[in-house]
C-alpha cells in the first residue's frame, strides 16, 4: 500500500484547536465571523512577546465584536472552560476572572437564607 510522504508526521502531530474550527453540535459556530479569519489570530504561538499578544488579542477582540454569536461563543468557552485563546471577546485570563465572579455570586446566592 502506498503511503503518503507526510503520513508519518499525522500520528505525532497533536491537531490544532482553533475558534474557526472547533467541533461543536451548537449552530452557533457557523454563524461565528472568525471561521473567516486566521485562527493564529485567537490563538498565542509559543513564547510570544507580551507586546505582540496584546496587539493580537485586541485584534482578536475586534473581530469578536462584529461577531453575531458573541454571546454564544463566550458561554460555550465558560461552560467548557476554554483554557486557551480569545473566545466570545474575552481572553483566557478574563475568562477565569468571570468564571471567579459567577462562582462568588452564586457562594453568596447559595449563603443566603430563603424566605418562603
Amino acid at each position: 500500500m502506498l503511503q503518503s510522504p507526510h503520513q508519518h508526521l499525522r500520528a505525532t502531530v497533536a491537531p490544532q484547536r482553533t475558534a474557526a474550527r472547533h467541533p461543536d453540535d451548537s449552530p452557533w459556530h457557523s454563524e461565528a465571523v472568525c471561521r473567516r479569519d486566521e485562527a493564529g489570530l485567537f490563538f498565542a504561538p509559543s513564547k510570544e512577546p507580551t507586546a505582540a499578544r496584546l496587539a493580537r488579542e485586541q485584534a482578536a477582540k475586534q473581530v469578536c465584536a462584529r461577531c453575531p454569536v458573541l454571546v454564544a461563543c463566550r458561554e460555550h468557552a465558560l461552560a467548557q472552560p476554554e483554557p486557551y485563546g480569545v473566545w466570545g471577546g474575552l481572553t483566557a485570563a478574563e475568562r477565569r476572572v468571570v468564571l471567579a465572579r459567577r462562582r462568588r455570586r452564586e457562594a453568596a446566592g447559595a449563603a443566603e437564607p430563603r424566605i418562603a
